[in-house]
């Protein structure tokens, strides 16, 4: 692609939208007086609920010591509960409460309906590409992840 194609400022525009990401995230987590880490692991069990304990380790890419962490955390809070599986006593299930849920739909709930009401404006052809674009952009974002983490550490 030449310089003048428009990849480069569809490359600013994905930077600004991560930083968006990031700073509505950073607001959702004050809101709720969770740190960044909590909010992921509380979004991923809302995404799954129920979800073991092992599932949100390999999820949240975290230790299972940070793991106990976090839902205790969120559990504290008040969002989450930890109940034996009842087919399997060794496993711990971790489930949403209506509390979580009620913040999912007040938090995340609106974001849902305005980016719905924005893509009202684009057809269905275009909502075709967008849709191949996030797509593409989501395995680059994975490659480059995978890439980062066969880096050395630099100290």
């Amino acid at each position: 692609m030449s310089k003048d194609d428009g990849a480069d400022e569809v490359a600013v525009r994905m930077r600004m939208l991560q930083q968006s990401f990031d700073a509505f995230d950073e607001a959702a987590a004050a809101l709720l007086g969770l740190n960044r880490t909590d909010l992921r692991c509380l979004d991923l069990i809302l995404a799954k609920d129920p979800m073991s304990a092992g599932e949100l380790t390999t999820a949240a890419k975290l230790s299972p010591a940070a793991t106990t962490t976090a839902i205790d955390r969120l559990e504290r809070a008040g969002f989450v509960t930890r109940n034996r599986d009842a087919t399997n006593r060794r496993r711990v299930l971790v489930s949403a409460t209506e509390a979580a849920h009620a913040v999912e739909r007040e938090v995340y709930g609106p974001v849902g309906e305005a980016g719905t009401m924005a893509l009202r404006r684009y057809g269905k052809d275009q909502l075709a590409v967008i849709i191949d674009f996030l797509e593409t952009a989501h395995r680059v974002q994975e490659e480059q992840t995978a890439r980062l983490k066969g880096l050395p550490v630099r100290e």
